[in-house]
């Protein structure tokens, strides 16, 4: 029997394992800014892969979840060329959701259908890679060292995983980022970058009845430079700018001292970025309202996924592997970000959503269709031992 045969039926008879990992990850709170809760997941990754024999490295982060480093070894005993650069299976363990969302609303099974937060973004994915390391630890046949990356802020821009994941990069010959696979069963091979920032506003207090001319008004000043901010998208470019969140004012009957908005800003080309952020520098610099004082901070940033001729090879060959799995897969496009912006932007090449498929994220409905978890670690496993044979 070939390794490849050995590792895709012993993958086979894990799907109960990987439940049982998952509904634990899911159950256990892990928003973006709940560190222990984040760590408690990690934990959770490292007793896992320690017990299958998988050395772990931890990396601490300060504020929001350590990162870990699964190694397993290649299979050659002298390594040269791509051989020596590492194969990352990468992944983040938060979610977007408050504490206590798993006491709310559990992991659940009904029929083929598991549901929980995070179910699918990506703790899923998570577990995936998991049993995708062991069973290369188990049976050998990695062409090379495999990393598994398991992060804890991708959901708020990566702002301590970002300098690991960028290190990881640096050394990668190709990275699989087990975001949740598209519900249409694809892939992705191209995201938009994102930049998320806060502007605060300053004005002067004043009655609105008894005094109002001696007053400015920072939520007047917001409303304009909220329609100057979203007279700046371009459909056609891919660039759209939303502000989703304002909050201001002191009370009804006073103009407004203060005011605060955040904005999203999605683009394809990293040029566009710089063109746009510019233009927000502008408008935010403007005062449309006499008085008014205004700034601009960058709260997190993710860089854009676009192909390469490198990580065409690489999806090309992740497409076949998924065949032989008995799978169906094209690439797909979305205005979603990952960290898979990063790594490619390093010039890492990588394949993103490679995960479990699932849909609905960061919503109560999201869901992971279950018989999917076992044909696509086997599609992935397969991509992986024939790296060499794509010249990758």
């Amino acid at each position: 029997m070939t390794t490849e045969a050995q590792i895709t039926g012993w993958l086979a008879t894990q799907q109960d394992a990987m439940l049982a990992e998952l509904k634990e990850m899911v159950n256990t709170d892990g928003g973006s800014y709940d560190k222990p809760g984040v760590d408690r997941t990690g934990a959770q990754v490292k007793r896992f892969l320690e017990g299958q024999g998988i050395a772990v490295e931890v990396v601490p982060r300060e504020k929001h979840g350590d990162c870990l480093r699964g190694i397993v070894p290649g299979a050659h005993e002298i390594a040269s060329g791509n051989q020596q650069k590492n194969i990352v299976l990468m992944g983040h363990r938060d979610t977007v959701f408050p504490k206590g969302e798993p006491d709310r609303r559990p992991f659940t099974i009904q029929g083929n259908i598991a549901y929980g937060p995070g179910v699918a973004d990506m703790k899923a994915g998570i577990v995936m890679n998991m049993f995708v390391l062991a069973a290369f630890h188990k049976f050998g046949g990695a062409p090379g060292p495999l990393v598994g990356l398991f992060t804890g802020d991708e959901e708020i821009g990566s702002p301590e995983g970002r300098p690991v994941i960028e290190n990881e990069a640096r050394s990668a010959r190709v990275v699989f980022n087990s975001e949740p696979g598209r519900p249409s069963g694809n892939v992705v091979t191209g995201r938009k970058g994102g930049v998320f920032s806060v502007v605060d506003i300053e004005g002067k207090a004043a009655h609105s009845g008894g005094n109002f001319e001696a007053g400015i008004s920072a939520i007047g000043e917001a409303a304009q430079k909220i329609v100057a901010i979203h007279a700046l998208t371009d459909l056609k470019r891919g660039i759209t700018l939303n502000v989703g969140l304002v909050s201001g004012g002191q009370s009804v009957n006073t103009v407004a001292p203060a005011c605060q908005f955040q904005i999203d800003l999605r683009y394809v080309e990293l040029a566009d970025r710089d063109e746009v952020v510019g233009k927000l520098h502008d408008i935010v610099a403007k005062s449309f309202v006499p008085g008014t004082k205004a700034k601009l901070v960058i709260k997190g940033e993710f860089l854009p996924l676009n192909a390469t001729p490198a990580s065409e090879r690489v999806f090309a060959l992740y497409q076949g592997a998924a065949a032989d799995s008995g799978l169906k897969v094209a690439g797909e496009f979305s205005g979603g970000c990952a960290d898979s912006g990063f790594t490619a932007a390093i010039g890492a090449p990588t394949i993103c959503a490679v995960g479990p498929v699932g849909g609905k994220a960061h919503s109560p409905e999201e869901y992971l269709e279950i018989d999917s978890m076992v044909p696509r670690a086997q599609a992935m496993a397969r991509a992986i031992m024939r790296l060499e044979k794509a010249g990758l």
